[in-house]
């Protein structure tokens, strides 16, 4: 290794440098991810010097009911594209047919699609993946897909989240709807249950939240947001805290809501962007 690349790596990794000297050192940043997302994003803030305080909103569990997709798994075949928007997605996709026994071989015949860093998950489940847009959103796979010929009658497979007890987001139906302006066949199956938790375990959190000692508070998707607002009496309850949202869909999502953003992640194919765009705020 040169000195060069030992440079680079340790000024990455940042593990031996003093931690005031790192942008987020002291700053409380509440991370409302689900905890198979928060202990990702936790790392990226601590890699910058900040504290993350856990605050799940939502949570992704089994379904209840696998009828819809059972009978997508056993007529893979059929189709031609299976699009994934989440890790979540991908993992309770390929859990399942290991449940029923399915053959992972199956899914070589169709074209799939990740989007960031979830395509490492695809990977890992599978050896394949096809298409990984270059916008790391719903919007990119559409921008993506409407460049190839015969797109069109095609038929894609989305495995998404049933929401439990929350407003279901519109990112989902938004994709669903120009796919299918694209003249292509779409079918939804839910994969995974997205529900929100209970307000009670949270009474220290929320305090702190009420008392200005959070500095960010940082939401990676709508369904976080929509759970947080019926945790907290009003805007006053979180008005001294900054807001911080992953990519722009959240980030709109949010406002729309009556949310005030002031950081907004422009590489959001990965949580190391979201905690260095958190950075960047503090370091002007």
């Amino acid at each position: 290794m040169t000195d060069k690349q030992m440079h680079i790596q340790s000024t990455e990794i940042n593990l031996l440098t003093p931690s005031r000297e790192l942008p987020l050192y002291g700053k409380r940043i509440l991370v409302t991810a689900p905890r198979n997302y928060a202990y990702r994003l936790s790392e990226q803030i601590i890699k910058q010097g900040g504290l993350p305080v856990f605050m799940p909103t939502i949570e992704t569990c089994y379904l209840s009911n696998y009828n819809k997709l059972d009978t997508a798994l056993y007529q893979i075949d059929e189709f031609d594209w299976i699009i994934f928007t989440s890790r979540n997605g991908i993992t309770a996709f390929f859990h399942r047919m290991n449940d029923l026994d399915i053959s992972v071989s199956v899914v070589q015949k169709c074209q799939l699609c990740a989007l960031g860093k979830d395509a490492e998950s695809l990977l890992s489940f599978c050896g394949k993946v096809d298409l990984i847009p270059t916008e790391s959103s719903p919007g990119g796979i559409v921008a993506e897909l409407a460049k190839l010929p015969e797109i069109h009658n095609k038929k894609v497979l989305i495995p998404a989240p049933e929401v439990v007890g929350l407003p279901e987001p519109d990112v989902v139906p938004n994709l669903i709807t120009d796919l299918q302006q694209l003249g292509i066949e779409v079918t939804r199956v839910p994969a995974y249950i997205t529900q929100g938790l209970n307000t009670s375990i949270y009474s220290i959190e929320l305090n702190l939240i009420r008392q200005g000692r959070i500095d960010v508070i940082a939401f990676s998707s709508t369904a976080e947001v929509e759970s947080f607002l019926t945790m907290v009496n009003s805007q006053n309850d979180y008005e001294r805290c900054i807001i911080a949202c992953f990519g722009p869909y959240t980030t709109a999502n949010a406002r729309k809501l009556g949310v005030n953003v002031s950081i907004v992640a422009k590489d959001y194919s990965s949580f190391e962007g979201f905690a260095e765009a958190i950075a960047t705020f503090f370091s002007h």
